[in-house]
C-alpha cells in the first residue's frame, strides 16, 4: 500500500440526493463527515467528482453538500449503478491520470459497491471512507464493506484519510484541516 497524495487522488461523492437520503440508516453522521471531506477537498485542492443517479426522479445533491462544491468539480448524471457505467465519468477520471480514488456516498451496497469493484478491477487504489457511507439497512452496509475489504479496497475513516493525505503536522493545511475535524 502506498499513501494517497492530493496530486494523484480523486474524491468521489456518489448519489447524495434529496429523495435517497431520507431512507438511509445513518444519514446524519454520513452527511456530517461528507461535509468535512468536501471542505477539506477544497482546502487541499483535491480533485473531486460528484455523481447523481437519475436526478429527474431522485432529485439533485443535497443543498448542504452542493453549497460546498467548487466550480471545477463536475456533477455527472448517471443511470448505471456503477459510476464506471457512465462514459463521461470514465473520461473525466482518465483525463486526470489519477491512481487513487476515495469514495463516499450512498447506497453502500449498490452504487458504492459496484463503483469500487469496477475501480479495483481497473487497477485503482481505492479508499472507502466508511463513516461517509450509508444504506437503508445497516446489515447491507456491513456486508458490502466486508466484500470490498476482501477484494482489496482500503476501508478507513474520513479523518484517517485526511491525515494520510497530509502525512505530517508540517503540512501547510494542517491547522485548517484540524479545525474541521474538531
Amino acid at each position: 500500500m502506498f499513501f494517497p497524495a492530493t496530486e494523484t487522488a480523486v474524491l468521489l461523492l456518489i448519489d447524495m440526493q434529496e429523495k435517497l437520503i431520507k431512507a438511509m440508516s445513518s444519514a446524519g453522521q454520513c452527511l456530517a463527515r461528507q461535509k468535512i471531506m468536501l471542505e477539506a477537498a477544497g482546502i487541499l485542492g483535491l480533485d473531486t467528482i460528484i455523481t447523481e443517479q437519475y436526478p429527474q426522479g431522485l432529485g439533485h445533491t443535497l443543498p448542504e453538500l452542493s453549497g460546498l462544491f467548487k466550480p471545477e468539480w463536475p456533477v455527472i448524471e448517471k443511470k448505471s449503478f456503477s459510476c464506471f457505467g457512465e462514459p463521461s465519468f470514465c473520461s473525466r477520471l482518465k483525463s486526470k491520470s489519477r491512481k487513487t480514488v476515495a469514495v463516499m456516498g450512498i447506497e453502500s451496497h449498490v452504487c458504492v459497491l459496484q463503483t469500487v469493484l469496477d475501480a479495483l478491477e481497473q487497477g485503482y487504489q481505492v479508499f472507502v471512507l466508511e463513516d461517509t457511507l450509508s444504506s437503508r439497512n445497516p446489515s447491507d452496509m456491513t456486508t458490502a464493506l466486508r466484500l470490498l475489504r476482501h477484494q482489496g479496497a482500503i476501508v478507513t475513516t474520513a479523518e484517517s484519510y485526511l491525515f494520510m493525505l497530509m502525512r505530517s503536522a508540517d503540512h501547510p493545511a494542517f491547522r485548517q484541516i484540524a479545525k474541521l475535524i474538531r
